[in-house]
This record gives C-alpha cells, sequence and structure tokens, in this order.
C-alpha cells in the first residue's frame, strides 16, 4: 500500500462528508492487505457529468493508495430505478436501454479511472442467479417500517403519494450488491447514505466483516446552488466539446471554482492549500486559477493539448466580443445574494422588465463573463465582477460585494 494509515486516511477523507466508521477503516488499512472499494452507478442515462465524476474521483485515489476498486454497473437495478430522492415512482428502463448506457459508461470512466486497475462487474450477474427464493429471503431481513423511517418513502407515505413495494427492493438490492461483492468499503453521494448504511447491515447478516461508508457532497451545477442535473441546466458534461467545458468552468463562481478543486482536480491537498493562500493574498488571480482548472478538466476528458487549446479558443472569443470599457454599471451588496440575473439585466437598463430578461435569455441572447446562459432562473450567488451582454453592443458591468 502507498503511504502509512494516518496518510492514506487524510487522502480518504479529502472532500468527504462522513466516514463510517473510520476506525474500522483505519483497522482494515492496517493489516496492509489491498482493500475491495466498491461504487455503483445505475446506467439510467446515456452521458456523465461532472458531478458523477466525484465518486469516480474518489475511486481514482484509492487505485493511487494500491486498492482493488469494483466499478458496478447497476444492470439488474437500473430497470427498477433508485427512488433515492424522488417524489413519485420513476419510470422503469427496459434491459436495451439500461445496456446501451453501461456501454457508453464504461467508456466514459476510464477517461479517470485506471482501466487494468478497474473490476467492472455488473450487479445482474448474481442477482438474475438470486431468483424468486432467494429475493423472498432477502426481503426477509428488513421491515416495513424501518423502510419507512426512510425520508423520500416517509414523506410520499405520509403526502399518500404512492410507493410502488419495487422501490422497498432497491436498497436491500444495493446492499445484498456488497454481500455479493464481499466490500471493504463502499462509496456513495450524501443522499445515499441510507442504502449504504443496508449493505453493511446485510453483511452482518450473512456473517461478513461490514464494509465501512464513504460519503461525497453532491457536486453543485454552474448556478452554485443546485445539485448539478441536466434537468436543470447546470451541468457540464464530460462528453462536451473542449470550448464548451471550458467556457462552463469559467462561468463558475471563485468560491465554487475552489469546491471543484477540491473534489474534482488531480492537484494534491497541499497544492490546494497553496492556492488557497494565493487567492487569499492575491499572489494568485481568481481567472488565473480558474483557466488552470479548465485545462485540467479539458485535458482529462479530451487528452493532452486540449486544454491548452480551448483555453486559447476562449480569449480569443473572449477578445472578439470587444467588449467596452466604458458600460453601465449596478452594485449589490452580499446580502443581495443569490441575486437573480433577470433582475440585474433589468436594473442595469439592458431590458424592460425581468420577464423580457428571461424571454432573452431563453431566446439565447444573453452571455455572462463570455458564455452564453440558458437558465431563465440563473442566479449569482458568489461576491465578484461579472460582465453581461445582450446582443452584440449592449454590455452592463454588475458588481456583488
Amino acid at each position: 500500500m502507498s503511504g502509512t494509515v494516518a496518510e492514506q486516511i487524510a487522502v480518504i477523507k479529502r472532500g468527504c462528508v462522513e466516514l463510517l466508521i473510520q476506525k474500522e477503516l483505519e483497522d482494515k488499512l492496517a493489516t496492509g492487505r489491498p482493500l475491495i472499494i466498491k461504487a455503483g452507478f445505475d446506467p439510467t442515462a446515456p452521458d456523465l457529468h461532472l458531478g458523477h465524476t466525484v465518486l469516480i474521483q474518489k475511486l481514482r485515489q484509492f487505485q493511487q493508495l494500491g486498492h482493488d476498486v469494483h466499478f458496478l454497473i447497476g444492470d439488474f437495478t437500473g430497470m427498477i430505478g433508485d427512488p433515492t430522492g424522488k417524489s413519485e415512482t420513476r419510470k422503469v428502463l427496459t434491459r436495451e436501454d439500461v445496456l446501451r448506457n453501461a456501454e457508453t459508461y464504461k467508456e466514459q470512466v476510464f477517461k479517470i479511472l485506471e482501466p487494468e486497475k478497474t473490476k467492472v462487474v455488473f450487479n445482474s450477474s448474481w442477482l438474475n442467479e438470486l431468483g424468486c427464493g432467494g429475493m423472498i429471503g432477502l426481503a426477509s431481513k428488513y421491515t416495513v417500517a424501518r423502510m419507512l423511517e426512510r425520508d423520500d418513502f416517509h414523506k410520499r407515505y405520509t403526502t399518500q403519494q404512492p410507493i410502488a413495494i419495487h422501490e422497498f427492493l432497491y436498497p436491500l438490492i444495493q446492499g445484498y450488491d456488497s454481500v455479493a461483492m464481499k466490500a471493504d468499503v463502499e462509496l456513495g453521494g450524501t443522499d445515499q447514505k441510507f442504502n449504504l448504511l443496508m449493505g453493511r447491515e446485510l453483511q452482518r447478516e450473512w456473517g461478513q466483516t461490514p464494509q465501512c461508508v464513504l460519503t461525497m457532497p453532491l457536486l453543485e451545477g454552474l448556478d452554485g446552488v443546485n445539485k448539478m442535473s441536466k434537468s436543470l441546466g447546470n451541468y457540464i458534461g464530460i462528453s462536451e466539446a473542449p470550448d464548451e467545458i471550458f467556457g462552463k468552468v469559467m462561468s463558475i463562481s471563485d468560491e465554487l471554482m475552489l469546491r471543484y478543486y477540491e473534489l474534482l482536480s488531480d492537484k494534491s491537498i497541499a497544492e490546494i492549500e497553496q492556492l488557497k493562500s494565493g487567492l487569499a493574498d492575491g499572489s494568485v488571480h481568481p481567472m488565473a486559477a480558474k483557466k488552470a482548472l479548465g485545462r485540467e478538466i479539458v485535458t482529462r476528458f479530451h487528452g493532452a493539448g486540449s486544454g491548452d487549446a480551448a483555453e486559447e479558443s476562449f480569449v480569443k472569443r473572449f477578445k472578439e466580443n470587444e467588449i467596452p470599457d466604458e458600460m453601465p454599471q449596478v452594485s449589490y451588496g452580499t446580502a443581495d445574494c443569490p441575486l437573480l440575473l433577470a433582475r440585474a439585466l433589468t436594473e442595469a437598463g439592458l431590458t424592460k422588465s425581468n420577464g423580457e430578461a428571461r424571454r432573452s435569455i431563453d431566446q439565447g441572447g444573453v452571455k455572462l463573463n463570455g458564455e452564453k446562459v440558458s437558465n431563465t432562473n440563473l442566479e449569482l450567488t458568489a461576491s465578484g465582477e461579472y460582465i453581461v451582454q445582450i446582443g452584440k453592443r449592449r454590455f452592463a458591468r454588475i458588481i456583488i460585494g
């Protein structure tokens, strides 16, 4: 293994929300054997975005420490649909949909993970063999009352929203995956805690040493507020064009940039602390740090040289916009954060009303710091200076703080 137990724990805990239970993990690490690290992904959509890669980046760190990473594709559970955070029953996907999406996942994750050190597994390989009898036995391990303690199930039950029986099976099946894989550690988002702990309970039922649980934060999207999501339009897709990825990274707030560095960058903890110090004392300009992050992310998904090319393209486009030195300016205090962009456009005199501002955004006519805006409800969530543009020649400067 690479590093002492304490050094490994420092890497493992980087960016994590909760580690359950640290003493148990320290004991596992002290044995010196490679641990089996599990993270599951249901292939419910064909493309991954940066929010998904938070877990994959953590898997990469485990690989670098010398542990055995098992990338679990939930081709069986994907047909059920994870009910986590859902206010209604999800549409059941076909086997064909799931397998098609699974193939794209395999292609995309190896832009981060080392293929020769990654074991890709499909949970259908053991769940298909479980059969009806095994599924009934699994269902007997947990009560309905305990299931209803889960927040999203509880809310739906108390508001009389339907809960399908197969949704109760999802956390049980995810937990059984840990039994089948003999997992030492399972990673998941904070919204997955119930499912992750289920794995510990079922492993005890099968006489195994319970896995440790590592929860990672849900990455905020470009708006800096909501979880990154395609449906909200605040995402950066890892299969997007280099210029698109770079431009989106440049549009994030300075505060969000540091969070992306912590959760997505290959920079060491010491390097990130040095970056934070540089930003604080002014020796590092936020724009330079953001460009470096953009280059790193683009290079990861598009190969050597792509990051530099995307930066050059961005700088060229920014200059071609011929941003004037003189333009209307509106200033706000930090108490105004988050600030609705539509409101700022109106108060800067670029639109006559918030409704007109939203229509301009919806029609693709608004740019923020040189990048086209598509979210009509976009909010500016951090202090700083923003350049907004409508059309080719109408600009305004928005200052917060």
